[in-house]
């Protein structure tokens, strides 16, 4: 199964950060790592990533393996200068208030 990044738009948990023009793009997993090697070395493309990290590395390492978005957890707030790196690369960075375990269970609900 899949999920599109706009099934998370629409969720009412998830709070989209940039600016992202493909809302139709397909989420097929999800990568749950802090250790951006691991996440470089695992990490597959249309992927959603859960991250607690923030600095603009992140950016880096989605756009490098092709991710469909980024999760920040726990209300974690995300610099401006991340967010717009995030939107001139194209990449949907979400915020939400929930832990890894919440946003897992979303994604296990709907089928992923």
């Amino acid at each position: 199964m899949t999920m599109k990044i706009k099934a998370l738009v629409e969720h009412s948990d998830f709070n989209l950060i940039s600016t992202c023009d493909d809302l139709e793009r397909q989420i097929v997993g999800v990568e749950c790592c802090d250790l951006l090697s691991w996440v470089m070395a695992n990490g597959k493309e249309d992927e959603a990533w859960v991250t607690v990290q923030i600095h603009s590395n992140i950016i880096a390492v989605a756009s490098l393996l092709d991710f469909s978005c980024i999760i920040v957890p726990e209300n974690i707030k995300v610099d401006q200068d991340v967010i717009d790196k995030a939107s001139e690369e194209n990449i949907a960075v979400f915020s939400t208030a929930l832990d890894a375990y919440g946003i897992f269970k979303v994604f296990y609900e709907s089928g992923i």
